[in-house]
């Protein structure tokens, strides 16, 4: 018997008019069975599998996938965004050689991912319903589609399947073999490498599907803003900086030790200003959670729709007062500092800057599906690291301090934001929000222990210095730039103030300062294709004059972007999985002479394939 088709309502990506309501696929007013002992086991051993595989991944080569959505193909899984806060400090540890524990390194990823969830629930109604229709949330959407195609069968869940295999298999073979160049630069044809050696201007494009169907979920309004960002940097900015100072580098070189940092300086700029206009919204979430603690809170649980149901704010209150006391026992009794001032100065660094920049994690995951987790803890580390010398606190146990302290704040901020995605899937087929929150707790511990774990082998078996050694990019300029702070040096506060500058400029102009900082931080080839991406989906989505055309051929450009996300990450997986085997099946010496060239070919296919299959629609 074929299943019954089930799809989003026709409102879920929408802004809603006045007085309409978003129902979910699985209704409010029904009561389901959501967690079973078959669920959290399956989760279980889903988050040990990919946390191995994206901390190996993201050390090797500094890019962390979404696990949520290969989770999705095989079950519902619990969290996987631990990874990034640990991989973007830790490994500075082993890289400025100062010592630091298994134990300090579990809790300070174990409690910033606690604190992570406990600040994000008050937010969880602005950004998932109140802000229903105003953000893409390109992660959250693949992942959807993923489940609700997956369970409903029929035409979708083909359309998905196919893509998944074609999006699938064209990452892998780029990934594991080398048939063609995952990056397409300029400087593959003569003219291009001398202009890159004179003037440095470079462009660069992953050839990937996972980015390319990313940017069409993102849309072209962001993918455009982004995009503006990075050509900024590349265009202007690096031949500037180059021209200014005379210095003898490439402009990778210039770029990620000069331009970077203007886009680090925005990004905190742009957080800043996103937190003061979302002041409203912070005073109202602490203003519920005072009034709920202190009995004047008048509405019960029982009387708000399931799907609308958090933790009680008491529990959410009482457990990051917790989760505090927590940090500042571990900071004063688990060696990260001297003695308890020290303790309460990094206490008080990890409660302000982590409640803070939640709302700036959750917002630029909403709108990009990207979140500047490393640009914003680069920015904790450099006050952390002022503040801690000014208590006292110099040389390697300093540098360890900060790490730790680094390393809290950025588990915090990037379990924030993963899991904001998660609760706006629920919010979409309808789950039971303090079921989600409850249940992620556990999610965070397995990962702290799985991530940690794996970085103790990694260090034993690869190292993160000398020949060899795995690249942990993240990891290596958060150590460049504390260890002069650490030794009476000073941190690039010219860029980082022509960065906030342009942020202001940016918001005063009514351009959205985020996403165009976002742009100028992440690396120009992941920024070019989600342009790629977006502009198919405008030109799919209106081709024809009857607006039902243009909507269906958008919900299956949708599907197929979803595929090659889901695609993608998966084959991203099982590439990771084969290099930690040593399976090297790569095309060095092909792919060094003629991938480049090569990878035009099977990029403009894949367009080409989007186009076609997005656009024939079945006339019933």
């Amino acid at each position: 018997m074929e299943k019954q088709k089930i799809s989003l309502p026709e409102n879920a990506q929408r802004e809603l008019a006045p007085g309409e309501v978003y129902r979910p696929i699985l209704g409010a007013e029904k009561n389901f069975k959501e967690v079973t002992v078959y669920s959290v086991a399956v989760g279980i051993l889903m988050v040990i599998l990919f946390s191995a595989a994206a901390a190996y991944l993201g050390l090797k080569v500094g890019q962390v996938f979404e696990a949520a959505i290969p989770i999705a193909i095989i079950a519902v899984g619990l969290t996987g965004a631990v990874v990034a806060g640990a991989i973007f400090t830790l490994p500075a540890i082993y890289i400025l050689g100062v010592e630091v524990n298994f134990w300090q390194m579990f809790l300070s990823s174990l409690l910033g991912g606690v604190l992570g969830i406990l600040f994000l629930i008050p937010f969880r109604k602005y950004f998932v319903s109140e802000m229903h229709g105003k953000y893409p949330f390109p992660e959250a959407t693949a992942t959807t589609q993923v489940l609700v195609s997956g369970e409903g069968g029929g035409a979708g869940a083909k359309t998905l399947l196919t893509a998944g295999l074609v999006g699938g298999l064209y990452d892998f073979i780029i990934a594991t073999f080398g048939a063609w160049g995952e990056t397409i630069t300029t400087t593959v044809v003569g003219f291009g490498q001398t202009i890159a050696d004179k003037v440095k201007v470079m462009l660069k494009l992953n050839t990937g599907a996972a980015v390319l169907g990313l940017g069409y979920i993102i849309g072209l309004k962001y993918s455009f803003i982004i995009c503006c960002g990075s050509l900024l940097v590349w265009l202007v900015i690096i031949p500037l900086t180059n021209f200014t100072l005379g210095l003898d580098l490439t402009p990778d070189q210039l770029f990620k030790g000069y331009a970077r940092h203007i886009g680090i300086g925005g990004i905190a700029t742009a957080g800043i200003i996103g937190i003061i206009k979302s002041f409203g919204v912070i005073k109202s979430a602490v203003g519920l959670a005072v009034n709920e603690f202190s009995h004047k809170g008048t509405t019960s649980q029982n009387s708000v729709a399931r799907t609308e149901q958090d933790l009680p704010m008491k529990t959410v209150v009482f457990g990051i007062v917790i989760a505090l006391l927590a940090i500042f026992t571990f900071f004063a009794l688990g060696g990260v500092v001297n003695n308890v001032w020290q303790a309460l100065v990094g206490l008080v660094i990890v409660g302000i800057i982590s409640f803070l920049f939640t709302t700036v994690a959750a917002n630029a995951i909403a709108i990009v599906g990207s979140n500047p987790v490393s640009g914003m803890t680069l920015m904790t580390l450099i006050i952390a690291s002022l503040i801690l010398v000014a208590v006292g606190l110099k040389g390697n146990a300093g540098m360890a301090a900060a790490l730790v302290i680094g390393g809290v704040v950025c588990t915090a901020l990037s379990v924030a934001g993963s899991f904001i995605t998660d609760l706006k899937i629920g919010y979409w087929i309808g789950s039971t929000p303090r079921k989600q929150e409850g249940w992620k707790f556990l999610g965070v511990a397995v990962s702290a222990v799985t991530v940690c774990g794996v970085m103790l082998v990694l260090n034993r078996t690869y190292g993160f210095t000398g020949d060899g050694a795995l690249v942990a990019p993240q990891a290596n300029a958060m150590a460049a730039v504390i260890q002069p702070l650490f030794s009476g040096g000073g941190a690039p506060w010219l860029l980082y103030g022509i960065g906030a500058a342009l942020a202001i400029v940016l918001t005063l102009c009514k351009i959205p300062a985020l996403p165009f900082a976002l742009g100028m931080f992440i690396p120009i080839d992941l920024n070019l294709p989600l342009v790629v991406g977006g502009a198919i989906a405008w030109y799919v989505g209106s081709r024809s004059q009857d607006e039902k055309v243009n909507a269906a051929r958008s919900e299956k450009g949708t599907l197929i972007a979803s595929g090659f996300i889901a695609g993608g990450a998966l084959m991203g997986v099982v590439s990771a999985i084969l290099r930690f085997a040593n399976v090297d099946l790569f095309l060095t010496g092909w792919n060094a002479r003629y991938g480049e060239a090569v990878a035009i070919v099977p990029y403009l296919a894949l367009i080409a394939y989007t186009l076609y299959a997005s656009m024939k629609i079945d006339k019933k």
